[in-house]
């Protein structure tokens, strides 16, 4: 709750109604205060406060005024006591509510992994939608704490589905060649931390992770090769035609900070998705033409015939150029 209020705002929020009023007749001191207190808190958030301090102070000597306690009586109001276990239960019985169960605090989990994790990837985003479907069903919701445990399950459990189907949808040869990735060419398997072989090279992964650099002819030929090993991998043009882009491009992003030897010591399915899922080169498909992945295309400019000793090569504009297939591994620069 936030701790700042503006005194129109303790105004209409904190004000003890006529009801409010009946429900602390019969109640004295500081658990007349106490119960007034969690009263008007449980009216704004739906929740006990897990501490006193969480009570905003001028909101404090507001309900103080109005029940004609001293504020001080606040710090004095025991958390532990019988007293404000009948008081909460009182209170929930006002609003129509009931304390969460363990039974709920799993079908809320379930609820999450199924229905949001795959559309809502910010954990605080998804720890309100728990408190606002425990309000709208009427149930306490669990202290913040345990909503952040909560989630966290539930965020697991997607992952844990998410890599299984992923996983289900590879061919034997395709998650062989994933795997493959993070091998290295010619090399021995081992790697260190930066992606490089213990033989000296880099791991393919490592390698199409790479930036291309300055725009060039070399570079144009490197990113092909690039879409080529990509082309090669024949991942399913529906991997994820089900989930997100949103969540994939997360996954992607995710596999761009990984370095092969962490990939080597995770399990196959979470390796794997973070593998087929990895970055690849950014290049467009012909106008007209369905996106495929065996349907590579690369924007490839017109190069002068007079480069050689003497003339240098002129920068590369990428992006104010054609388009057209590659097939075979081809690129295609066309003279003036």
């Amino acid at each position: 709750m936030r701790q700042d209020w503006e005194p129109e705002d303790l105004i209409e929020i904190w004000t003890l109604l006529e009801d409010d009023m009946k429900r602390v007749r019969n109640k004295s001191g500081t658990t007349r205060l106490g119960f007034a207190l969690l009263l008007k808190f449980f009216e704004v958030e739906a929740r006990f406060p897990e501490s006193a301090k969480e009570v905003p102070a001028a909101a404090v000597e507001y309900v103080a005024q109005q029940v004609k306690v001293p504020a001080g009586a606040w710090a004095d109001y025991d958390w532990q006591s019988k007293a404000i276990q009948r008081h909460r239960g009182e209170i929930r019985a006002a609003y129509g509510f009931r304390a969460n169960t363990e039974e709920d605090q799993d079908r809320l989990a379930a609820w999450l992994a199924t229905e949001l994790c795959p559309v809502e990837l910010s954990r605080d985003r998804l720890a309100a939608a728990v408190v606002a479907r425990c309000r709208n069903d009427r149930i306490e919701p669990p202290a913040p704490g345990q909503v952040r445990r909560l989630v966290g399950k539930a965020v697991k459990e997607f992952e844990k589905r998410f890599c299984r189907s992923t996983t289900d949808r590879l061919s034997h040869s395709t998650r062989s060649r994933l795997e493959d990735l993070i091998a290295g060419d010619g090399y021995e398997h081992g790697t260190d931390s930066a992606g490089a072989v213990s033989g000296g090279g880099r791991s393919h992964f490592t390698e199409l992770k790479t930036d291309p650099g300055a725009p060039g002819l070399e570079s144009l030929l490197a990113e092909v090769n690039k879409l080529e090993r990509v082309r090669r991998l024949e991942l399913p043009a529906d991997l994820f035609a089900d989930v997100s882009e949103k969540l994939v491009e997360a996954w992607r992003a995710r596999a761009s900070k990984e370095y092969p030897a962490n990939l080597e010591r995770m399990k196959p399915p979470r390796r794997l998705t973070l593998l087929a899922t990895a970055p690849t080169p950014r290049l467009r498909t012909a106008p007209g033409r369905p996106s495929r992945p065996a349907d590579v295309v690369v924007r490839c400019p017109s190069i002068p015939r007079a480069v050689g000793r003497g003339h240098p090569q002129p920068p590369l504009d990428l992006h104010a150029v054609e388009s057209f297939p590659v097939s075979s591994a081809k690129v295609l620069a066309t003279a003036r």
